[in-house]
């Protein structure tokens, strides 16, 4: 019997809102210089990224549009490990663990659950139940 079952949505709300806090911080690093000494250069790659990790990061932190911002989201973290971390090679380099790509792999898996269920509660949208 699982006791904390009863607090399944208050859990997930929760999850929900910290990486959406956490995600659009990453991006405020990068696009607003928040206690970051880097910015990339306007309209980069790397620009971009910050963009949509800010934007999307608040997008699913207060629960608007939150399956489309989501699904970017995991899109975007999806890119970002195969282009910078995961190493097409036999050997180690292709283990999260090694290759530094542990957040962005974990972000990915992350959004994309979050895209499944949408906003749930504590949230700027209603969830039609059909």
């Amino acid at each position: 019997m699982n006791i904390l079952a009863k607090y399944t949505d208050q859990v997930y709300a929760s999850l929900r809102i910290v990486a959406g806090l956490m995600f659009s911080f990453h991006g405020a690093q990068k696009i607003l210089g928040i206690l970051s000494e880097f910015r990339p250069g306007v309209g980069s790659q790397l620009w971009f990224g910050g963009l949509i990790e800010l934007i999307c990061g608040l997008l699913v932190l207060v629960g608007f549009q939150t399956c489309w911002a989501a699904f970017i989201a995991s899109g975007e973290m999806a890119v970002a490990y195969f282009q910078f971390h995961w190493k097409f090679q036999f050997g180690q380099k292709i283990f999260p663990t090694i290759n530094g790509g542990e957040l962005a792999a974990l972000y990915s898996f992350v959004f994309l659950f979050i895209a499944t269920r949408g906003g749930v509660m504590w949230c700027l949208e209603k969830k039609n139940i059909t």
